[in-house]
């Protein structure tokens, strides 16, 4: 754990907001999109309402160690509430928006959230549904008024201006008692909890102190652990995934408050395509399933425009396929060929490319949070976009390994970050972490935490991996998820997913083989993509189950999968599969919040499915 010296006051993302508000507070912190225009927040005005935030908390009786929960897409308000909570010393827990009510009454039960932040009914519902089994809440915050104000009597309402007008009041009645509460804070007091996936079992709540995230703000900002060079306020970034994911909170609040990267706020999840391409960001991050996606438009882009321009952008594509192979052998860096080629490729196409899906400003792309294709990295360093896969998690504050600029070994997740230790278990090959952002356990679970940290610090991550040229670290899958077939053959499945899923007609895949004489596969596939090809086939479809029941569809996955199985060994091979009838859906159990899927739930949802692969004679 780190230490403050005496004399030394603590950093935390509160301070280093008002620092921003102190030094540059005209300059713009944060834009987002209301009745159709940009609204601009400057920092002081961003601390400003963060600093309400603390005095309402406090006049609410909120105390040190205390929870504050925020239930809302991504918005002002949510940091807003989460730089006011880590400045009164309490804790923030944020919930997906997608989150079911069961899952709201967990969270919110477990965590003992005293507030909660509501972004409009359909939260609000989900918190009253389930409001006696919370004897912890006191009161619900709503921001959107419509269908609230005059529709409930429920004494723990309270609209977002009531609640700021009465941080105003207190702050009348006490100008410095938020300050003094900054003052205060320890390096042990938990800043935030975030709830894991729960791919295996019930969510738990990591606890990160102030001084894991001021370690990770130093070391993934401050020292430019991702970047390559700390990012400035001339930095811009698009926020649109969940805020309640570490990734997220990264790049969205510690970026912002570490380097003064401007924030812009995507409208919601289905308009990140027009946001992108109007703001235009210099830095990216994005889970895996989003660049598989923004590749697949691309194609579609290419397939859908007329002959000549068709035959000129796929013979670009191919050309980029060339420079993205050569960027992978080369770390990243051009030859004079690939220079040349792709000098050329960006004035003809590749330019208009990426300004057409608001990729062309981007200076640092990252993946991270799950593992992707080097396929789909190697489609976009072809077009120009400098591409990194990053590891990390959410115990270790998203600290381990980087691909810096100029260092990218494609296939890995990068090297060490600098003041972080990586080692491989010799016995099990599990990858294990040392550092100062190792948090500081599993909320109100010391079992689990003992299991994942060991006495001499080390946190057992769950990965296992291997070094690549003694530097880069290459993960082969999750312990849990790896497969051992009835002849004693250990499969990672991830690899074999990723290659099927950098197809542009396959959004999900399920490998399958567990004590099992061969693999097969579960596969979902990608109904823009695929329905655009039966389109130009004058295909009919109605809904998704019949576009996948149709026996086109079927014989153009299999040779997305004949091609995928060329590429491993016969026992890793997919012998044969199905077309799941459906999307994967949070709501039904079948995907985590963060779109991971969750296989035991899905082979169990579809166990016909799966045993029909495995009867004699099937295919």
């Amino acid at each position: 754990m780190s230490t403050v010296t005496a004399g030394t006051r603590l950093a935390t993302i509160a301070t280093r907001v008002r620092e921003r508000a102190r030094t540059t507070p005209d300059v713009i912190a944060l834009r987002e999109k209301d009745l159709g225009l940009w609204q601009q927040v400057s920092w002081s005005a961003y601390w400003d309402t963060a600093t309400l935030v603390g005095h309402a908390l406090l006049a609410l009786g909120i105390e040190p160690g205390d929870r504050v929960a925020i239930h809302s897409e991504n918005r002002r308000e949510w940091l807003y509430t989460d730089v006011g909570t880590v400045a009164v010393r309490a804790a923030t827990v944020g919930l997906y928006p997608t989150n079911p009510v069961a899952e709201v009454a967990y969270l919110l039960r477990h965590s003992g959230s005293r507030v909660l932040v509501a972004e409009d009914q359909e939260q609000v519902d989900k918190a009253l549904a389930v409001a006696d089994e919370l004897p912890d809440l006191e009161h619900i915050v709503y921001l959107e008024p419509r269908g609230i104000r005059n529709r409930y009597d429920d004494p723990r309402l309270l609209a977002w201006p009531d609640f700021l007008a009465l941080g105003q009041q207190h702050r009348a009645a006490h100008p410095a008692a938020v300050d003094e509460r900054m003052d205060q804070a320890r390096p042990d007091d938990v800043a935030t909890l975030v709830y894991t996936s729960g791919t295996t079992g019930p969510p738990k709540g990591v606890m990160l102190t102030v001084a894991n995230v001021d370690f990770a703000i130093r070391e993934l900002v401050e020292r430019g652990g991702f970047t390559g060079a700390p990012p400035s306020p001339k930095d811009s970034v698009l926020s649109y995934l969940p805020l309640c994911h570490v990734a997220e909170r990264v790049f969205s609040c510690w970026f912002g408050a570490g380097a003064g990267v401007c924030v812009h706020f995507a409208e919601s999840i289905e308009t990140v395509a027009g946001n992108l391409h109007e703001v235009q960001p210099t830095i990216l991050f994005g889970v895996p399933r989003i660049w598989e996606k923004i590749a697949a438009g691309v194609q579609i882009r290419i397939a859908s425009a007329g002959p000549l321009k068709r035959s000129a952008g796929g013979f670009w594509l191919r050309r980029a396929d060339w420079i993205g192979d050569v960027l992978a052998a080369n770390g990243g860096r051009h030859t004079v060929a690939s220079r040349l080629v792709h000098a050329v490729g960006y004035l003809v196409c590749y330019r208009a490319l990426l300004d057409r899906v608001g990729l062309r400003k981007v200076r640092y792309a990252a993946s991270g949070a799950a593992p992707i294709a080097p396929e789909v990295l190697r489609f976009f360093m072809g077009l120009g976009l400098p591409m990194h896969e990053v590891y990390g998690m959410t115990e270790n504050s998203a600290v381990a390994t980087a691909n810096r600029p100029g260092r990218v070994k494609v296939g890995t997740v990068g090297e060490p970050h600098d003041r972080a230790e990586i080692r491989i278990d010799e016995l099990t090959g599990e990858i294990l972490t040392r550092h100062d952002g190792t948090f500081a356990g599993y909320w109100h679970d010391p079992e689990a935490t003992a299991r994942v940290i060991d006495p001499d610090g080390w946190l057992h991550t769950g990965d296992v991996g291997e070094w690549v040229d003694g530097t880069h670290l290459r993960i082969t899958d999750r312990m849990k998820d790896l497969i051992i077939t009835a002849g004693g053959k250990n499969i990672a499945p991830s690899e074999i997913e990723n290659a099927l899923k950098a197809s542009p007609y396959v959004k999900e895949a399920v490998v399958i083989g567990d004590g099992r004489k061969y693999l097969t596969a579960l596969i979902g596939i990608e109904p823009d993509t695929v329905g655009h090809w039966a389109q130009q086939r004058r295909l009919p479809y109605s809904t998704y189950r019949d576009l996948s029941s149709k026996q086109e569809v079927i014989a153009l996955v299999q040779g997305v999968v004949d091609e995928v199985n060329e590429r491993f060994a016969t026992v890793e091979q997919v012998k044969t599969f199905r077309l799941l009838p459906k999307l994967l859906e949070h709501e039904d159990g079948e995907l985590t919040a963060t779109q991971k899927v969750k296989r035991s739930a899905v082979a169990s949802a579809y166990e016909e499915l799966v045993e029909s692969m495995y009867r004699v004679g099937a295919r």
